[in-house]
């Protein structure tokens, strides 16, 4: 009789257990998708300020979700973010480069803000864009564009020289090849920079 009360006592603290375990793992999912839920709702809150740049600088037919994905490359899209070597905001510019923006567009508030942060960093790389208009194609110049943003115009003007000197063709793919020669280039650096905006833009497109 005492062996079956103990049995009975164990099955019933086992369902407790389980019950419990059940009971947290239920919360634990709820939460996960409550914050999920949540920071979807903030980083989706610039989409309209990037659609709206993207447009008056670049026009309606280019797409604005290749800037948001720059933005997940340079800062997670954190308007608070500061890099060790200064550059601040979304878009991660540094104050001298957003200064020079700025000094242009009047309207254009403190760095900080991320509608003049993500602004200047489109207006930046309708510069860049521009800048290789003569030598890339449309199809490739996004690339470069976004490489310059991060290396300099300079450092990749010199790369895709070397480049050509081997007898490469104008494509982001023959930079890659050459990369480690370039002199005084951090390139691993900015090859997975122009790899996480391909690869995120791809995310952005899947969803709905």
């Amino acid at each position: 009789m005492f062996r079956r009360a103990g049995l009975l006592l164990a099955i019933a603290v086992n369902a407790h257990v389980s019950s419990a375990q059940t009971s947290s793992s239920t919360v634990n999912a709820i939460e996960r998708v409550a914050q999920a839920r949540a920071q979807k709702k903030i980083i989706g809150q610039y989409d309209p300020t990037f659609r709206k740049y993207t447009k008056r600088y670049f026009g309606p037919a280019f797409d604005w979700r290749y800037f948001k994905a720059q933005g997940y490359a340079e800062s997670g899209l954190k308007a608070s973010a500061t890099s060790w070597v200064g550059a601040r905001g979304i878009m991660q510019l540094m104050p001298s480069t957003y200064q020079e923006i700025a000094s242009r567009r009047p309207e254009f508030g403190p760095i900080d803000q991320p509608e003049w942060n993500i602004a200047a960093g489109i207006m930046h790389d309708r510069y860049l864009w521009d800048l290789w208009r003569k030598d890339i194609s449309d199809d490739e110049r996004h690339h470069f564009m976004f490489a310059s943003y991060n290396a300099g115009e300079g450092t990749i003007t010199r790369a895709l020289a070397a480049a050509r000197n081997k007898g490469g063709t104008p494509e982001w793919a023959s930079v890659e090849l050459i990369a480690p020669t370039v002199q005084r280039w951090r390139y691993n650096e900015t090859l997975g920079y122009v790899r996480r905006i391909d690869s995120t833009y791809a995310k952005l497109t899947r969803t709905p």
